[in-house]
């Protein structure tokens, strides 16, 4: 946050600074507000930028294994382009890397899913797919495997049928 906060400030002087130049060669006959505007439209558009290329940056440095699942798009009043392009502030993801199958329980899948969020810290936890009954099951304190592979005490969760994490997690 620091960091895009000194790139934004960068921006706006970079954009006042060629502003000023421009001014230099002119000969000072640009009127008086162009450079704390320029300023201004520098810093908007660095602010804008950061904002959209967020998803691009943060999956950019994801191994192959980790397949973004699903995304969260927001619209507000106070970013009015975002009812143009909404803007991308959370995504979950499936972490290929930790797959497990139980050929007791061939439909079910041991996997790591990722909750990503802008300006948010990322949680990682265990779950449970059943892809044949379109439901999940998160590892949590109570839940204990049995002899057979079947989970005890879990908590399972009726998904939709067309749910992209489901279908990410079943996939491969």
């Amino acid at each position: 946050m620091l960091l895009e906060f000194i790139a934004i400030i960068a921006a706006g002087f970079g954009l006042a600074g060629v502003t000023l130049m421009l001014n230099v060669l002119v000969r000072k006959r640009l009127p008086g507000w162009v450079m704390p505007a320029a300023a201004g439209l520098g810093m908007l558009g660095m602010a804008v930028w950061l904002e959209y290329s967020w998803l691009d940056r943060v999956t950019a440095n994801y191994p192959a294994e980790i397949e973004v699942a699903s995304t969260n798009e927001v619209r507000a009043w106070y970013r009015p382009w975002t009812y143009v392009v909404p803007q991308v502030n959370r995504l979950i993801a499936i972490d290929h890397r930790f797959d497990r199958r139980n050929p007791a329980h061939p439909d079910q899948v041991l996997t790591q899913v990722l909750l990503v969020g802008r300006w948010e810290p990322s949680r990682q936890f265990g779950v449970v797919f059943d892809c044949a009954r379109q439901r999940r099951a998160d590892l949590v304190d109570q839940v204990r495997f049995a002899e057979d592979g079947s989970l005890a005490n879990a908590q399972w969760r009726t998904l939709r049928e067309d749910d992209p994490v489901l279908a990410a997690a079943c996939r491969r």
